[in-house]
């Protein structure tokens, strides 16, 4: 066998490698993002996201929603709304991009909420839509609305970008403070799989 074959096989054969591991590890494409274990999922039309169900968060009846959410997944304890995690879609018009839609849900936050850190974040899912952006805040509670009483502090995030089809998307996770953890946040945000 000559010099040039053998390094063609060669190249031949590190070249399936890297193909087949790109395979396994989900690499690029449409690949879906991991959901932890003890965790439930909201699925629309433009995206999924999970929700800490092990801390007691459960999905909410579309007959039970505001009409401005596609998805809601609540924490409740006492009667009242200690935690909550949403799915708001086409909330802005004239949103071509993550850092406009971000824009258009950062407005939404509330006067009175601090912003903690802005970041840009990828997402999993359709290669044309998994540039979003992550803001993360803090507020207190306005104790209406079967909200904890007023003056307690709440931590929150919301992730902002556009699907693939150019529909904007805000999802958000707001919780009394220190009831979820930064791991159980970042984790919220690795679940997006948008579409």
């Amino acid at each position: 066998m000559t010099t040039t074959m053998k390094m063609s096989r060669a190249i031949g054969a590190a070249a399936a490698a890297a193909i087949g591991l790109a395979l396994l590890t989900g690499c690029g494409g449409d690949d879906a993002a991991a959901v932890p274990e003890g965790w439930g999922k909201l699925d629309t039309k433009s995206l999924s996201v999970g929700y800490p169900e092990k801390e007691g968060y459960k999905e909410q009846p579309a007959a039970d929603r505001a009409k401005a959410n596609a998805a809601v997944a609540l924490k409740e304890e006492g009667g009242l709304r200690t935690g909550m995690v949403s799915v708001q879609l086409d909330f802005a018009t004239g949103v071509d991009d993550a850092g406009e839609a971000a824009a258009a849900a950062g407005a939404g936050i509330g006067l009175g909420a601090t912003r903690k850190e802005t970041s840009d974040v990828r997402l999993a899912g359709a290669e044309s839509a998994r540039e979003a952006r992550r803001i993360d805040y803090e507020f207190t509670s306005s104790g209406k609305e079967r909200t904890p009483a007023p003056g307690t502090e709440m931590t929150g995030v919301v992730v902002a970008g556009v699907d693939s089809k150019d529909v904007p998307f805000a999802v958000r996770i707001n919780a009394v403070k220190g009831s979820l953890s930064r791991q159980d946040l970042d984790a919220f945000v690795e679940s997006i799989t948008v579409k």
